[in-house]
């Protein structure tokens, strides 16, 4: 009698249970760790069955793909790119709708630079509520740039490089600015609006990253050189930020694009750090001679 209790204890201990649902009796085992795993955690491999903890491990050890410059390899959407045309169309429509009192808590002139700093951002947020056309040709280059940029770079370097672009648009106009105001140059209390600056600054960039990978940037050239004339016949226009912003994707395009493969990290964040600080310096000792 106690040998049959015996066998039957042995057999219902022998039973295969699912590790993650100890209540699933499973005779299917991982191919990987031999363990038993009930049909919500099997994942089919090339051979057999695999268990979820398994796939996930291996997910985790395997090297992941990255761009030329080091960026994870992603898939789908561009998602910064989006966000920024995203957030410029609803600061248009909420300057449509509000109109000066959201313009004017966010634009940006030299006079009001100094005591409120975050308008040499903001103000690449904002355009002329006047001109669908202003609005357009930034967030259709934006598009077009970004499509590239972004999956190049990575997410992060492609928004860094966009706001220290439109950052360095503000203090270029700002060291150009006059602080004695007169009726010939009223650049001072004069208000700049648009993404120009952060656009130029993705021209710029997307022009080294081209060279660096051998392929011919004369297009973007043509571009640029079009966008320089205009300041010439268009009235209004505040060159002095395009060319801020195009200084800016330069150098922190070169930044990107040439950094070591060891270390592009570090360099990528001392760019974006070192061109910021130096930025404010300047716009710091703008203001301290004024």
């Amino acid at each position: 009698m106690s040998d049959a209790t015996d066998q039957t204890g042995a057999a219902t201990a022998a039973v295969p249970v699912c590790p993650r649902h100890p209540d699933r009796v499973s005779y299917v085992r991982c191919q990987r760790c031999g363990r038993p795993t009930c049909p919500e955690c099997q994942r089919t491999a090339a051979v057999g069955v695999h268990c979820v903890d398994c796939v996930r491990a291996a997910v985790k050890a395997a090297p992941q793909a990255r761009t030329a410059f080091g960026a994870p390899l992603r898939g789908g959407r561009p998602v910064v790119t989006l966000t920024l045309i995203g957030l410029n169309v609803v600061s248009f429509l909420l300057q449509l709708t509000l109109g000066a009192a959201w313009t004017s808590r966010w634009v940006f002139s030299p006079a009001i630079g100094e005591l409120e700093p975050w308008r040499f951002l903001t103000t690449a947020f904002l355009h002329d509520s006047g001109s669908l056309l202003h609005i357009g040709f930034n967030m259709y280059a934006l598009w077009v740039l970004g499509q590239y940029l972004e999956p190049a770079l990575g997410r992060w370097r492609f928004t860094a490089l966009y706001l220290t672009s439109a950052l360095g648009g503000s203090v270029l106009y700002l060291l150009l600015a006059s602080p004695t105001i007169t009726a010939d140059d009223p650049s001072w209390i004069t208000s700049v609006v648009g993404a120009s600056g952060a656009v130029f600054g993705l021209f710029g960039a997307i022009i080294i990253v081209l060279r660096r990978l051998g392929r011919s940037a004369r297009s973007i050239l043509v571009v640029l050189a079009f966008n320089a004339a205009i300041p010439f016949f268009v009235p209004r226009i505040a060159w002095e930020a395009h060319a801020g912003g195009l200084l800016v994707g330069l150098l922190l395009g070169a930044v990107f694009a040439y950094a070591p493969k060891s270390r592009r990290v570090q360099l990528g964040v001392a760019g974006v750090v070192a061109t910021t600080a130096l930025l404010v310096a300047l716009a710091v000792l703008k203001y301290a001679g004024a």
